[in-house]
């Protein structure tokens, strides 16, 4: 197979100011002291992404902030995504972080685009005190984004499994309730949509998500490697892209699954790379 750059679709760092004040988060935002509490839980900058990258054979990762309740919080963690894009272009795109119902959120999605965010996201509903089938509270920040043509990627939560720290509730039918309510927005859903996909085989539900891509973070914590073939059968290779969730859990380890399965060379590159360049626009001029 010929070598194909590998895009990381899904991965979180933190500024160092942060990072030092991990205690004092903890206390002020429930969701991170709900996924971060644990002192084993780690919280990683820029650098020691682009070395576990240089380890893996990622040639880039697509960074994400945390899900901060304020958007003042959101703000500090963009300025610092922005800021290590700039200085490791060829290794570092972003995606602003908002909170869609507090204060601020429209001004920092235009400063968000005037900083050059490929996309928005992680946006997680049960960390940012929000359903997502009550739209009249999001309604007007997600519209704002589709007017700017951005895609947004979205915390998702399966139904049924085991429970681990930051699982929440938005569940396929709460997702499809945001996804019918801006059906123009490109969605990324993450956690492979919490088994959204698999009722792509209902006519309506396919229909709905025309606009959907889902990333698979986390699988080696949730699923066999083997739902990357299952999901591409399902609603399609463009709709699937890699992402590790890194440093919840390894880039390598997954990146050597999905190798170790039994892609065509078509799909391999799709899924490590081509898939993420294109929904992010990364290397489009």
């Amino acid at each position: 197979m010929k070598n194909t750059p590998v895009i990381d679709a899904h991965v979180h760092i933190f500024p160092p100011e942060m990072i030092a004040q991990r205690e004092e988060l903890l206390r002020a935002d429930s969701w991170f002291g709900e996924a971060f509490g644990h002192p084993k839980a780690r919280m990683r900058t820029a650098e020691e992404l682009i070395a576990s990258m240089d380890k893996a054979g990622v040639d880039m990762s697509v960074v994400v902030g945390w899900p901060w309740q304020s958007n003042t919080d959101c703000a500090v963690h963009n300025t610092y995504l922005a800021d290590v894009a700039a200085r490791y272009p060829e290794r570092i795109a972003w995606l602003g972080i908002i909170n869609p119902v507090a204060d601020g959120a429209i001004s920092e999605i235009d400063r968000c685009i005037a900083l050059g965010a490929s996309g928005l996201g992680e946006i997680n509903a049960d960390g940012q005190g929000f359903l997502w089938s009550e739209p009249t509270k999001w309604i007007g920040a997600l519209r704002h984004i589709a007017a700017c043509q951005l895609p947004i990627m979205i915390h998702t939560s399966e139904p049924l499994g085991h429970l681990y720290p930051g699982k929440g509730t938005a569940t396929p039918a709460e997702v499809l309730t945001a996804i019918a309510a801006v059906p123009e927005i490109h969605w990324v859903l993450a956690h492979w949509g919490g088994g959204l996909p698999f009722y792509e085989l209902m006519p309506e539900v396919r229909q709905a998500c025309e606009h959907v891509a889902y990333d698979s973070a986390a699988t080696s914590y949730l699923y066999d490697p083997e739902v990357f073939r299952r999901v591409i059968d399902l609603v399609g290779l463009e709709k699937v892209l890699f992402g590790s969730d890194w440093p919840v859990l390894g880039q390598g380890k997954l990146l050597e699954r999905v190798r170790s399965l039994e892609l065509t060379e078509a799909e391999m590159a799709a899924v490590l790379g081509g898939n993420a360049a294109r929904v992010y626009g990364i290397g489009s001029t």
